[in-house]
């Protein structure tokens, strides 16, 4: 069996030594998040997440035209935001950097406002869903007749065109029953966040469900951190340190920052931070630190090269198809990574 393994480039000023702690040297720009893509490529990885926020550092649509010429095997996984898009444009923007790239690119779909509103669930996921059937359409090669609630448009498809002639497989994750209906709906690749495992287990059964409810199968994708060191107690130590210059008033206010902090999913996060004994050990392995200084993706999977693998594996037995993994500071976690776990990995590109 083969898996997707990804990094995670911080376009969204989300790099640290320690938590909490800015540093200068790490904060987003062109040079580091390059450093960062490149470093992944050389690793081995299969695909980067190139992030988006509004309030928070780079633009990530812009970055990955820059940083397309620069890599030759590595895949982007471009997150775009639906509040800030406008479906004709952002399907010719996608065929363009997929040329770029020479077939290269995947993107992650982002449920979000537009930038100074704020739409209930229900009618932010139909928009969602719009969308995504719109650049489906469009990239498909298909003339478009499209009349939604949120957009009503009749054109023919954009001369630019991805290299494959199809849209690239969109990623979107989301743990409101709005967000799992509108990627069964639509999305090609379910995201998930860490979580002990009866709960993955329990998303994928319920995702499986919905996607047959409407014809369609999805495969599935985890998100989760990851330091992994000789040994265990090595690792734990590396984890503890990330922490040991945060106060609880900075991890607030840093987690506030983010648009999605009232989030399904953040609220998930929360919780299994909360119910964590044991030095913040969710269960064996699955450590929820990280989340008391950021929003999202709040565990890492915490161990020695053996243990990371095991668990791993544990989820891609259950189903999980792709990886997105990531770590503090990024680039020297991404080489931790390739040189302990990942030649150990059957992996590649979805």
């Amino acid at each position: 069996m083969s898996c997707e393994v990804s990094w995670f480039s911080a376009l969204c000023d989300d790099d640290y030594e320690f938590l909490g702690v800015p540093d200068a040297k790490l904060k987003s720009s062109w040079e580091h998040c390059r450093d960062i893509v490149l470093g992944a490529e050389t690793g081995g990885f299969d695909n980067v997440l190139l992030p988006s926020g509004y309030a928070l550092g780079i633009d990530a649509t812009a970055f990955a035209a820059g940083i397309a010429v620069l890599t030759r095997r590595i895949r982007l996984l471009l997150a775009v935001r639906v509040g800030e898009t406008w479906p004709p444009q952002l399907a010719r923007q996608i065929a363009t950097l997929d040329r770029m790239l020479g077939g290269r690119l995947t993107v992650n779909i982002i449920s979000s406002d537009m930038p100074g509103e704020t739409l209930a669930s229900a009618p932010r996921y139909a928009r969602t869903v719009e969308l995504m059937s719109i650049l489906k359409t469009l990239l498909n090669g298909q003339p478009l007749d499209h009349q939604g609630e949120h957009w009503q448009l009749k054109l023919d498809p954009p001369a630019a065109t991805t290299l494959s002639g199809k849209c690239p497989l969109l990623y979107f994750g989301g743990l409101s029953p709005d967000a799992r209906e509108a990627a069964a709906r639509q999305a090609d690749v379910y995201l998930m966040w860490p979580d002990t495992m009866p709960a993955v287990q329990a998303i994928l059964d319920d995702m499986r469900a919905r996607a047959a409810n409407h014809g369609r199968t999805l495969k599935f994708g985890y998100r989760v951190h990851v330091v992994v060191r000789d040994t265990e107690a090595e690792a734990r130590d590396a984890a503890s340190r990330l922490l040991s210059k945060l106060d609880a008033a900075t991890g607030d206010a840093i987690r506030a920052k983010s648009l999605d902090s009232h989030s399904e999913g953040v609220r998930r996060q929360a919780e299994l931070r909360a119910s964590a004994g044991n030095e913040g050990y969710a269960e064996d392995n699955l450590w929820t630190g990280i989340g008391r200084a950021r929003s999202g993706c709040g565990a890492a999977i915490v161990g020695d090269p053996d243990q990371v693998l095991a668990k791993l594996q544990a989820y891609e037995a259950m189903g999980i198809e792709a990886f997105i993994l990531s770590g503090y500071p990024h680039a020297a976690e991404a080489d931790l990574f390739a040189r302990h776990v990942l030649p150990r990995m059957t992996h590649g590109p979805l």
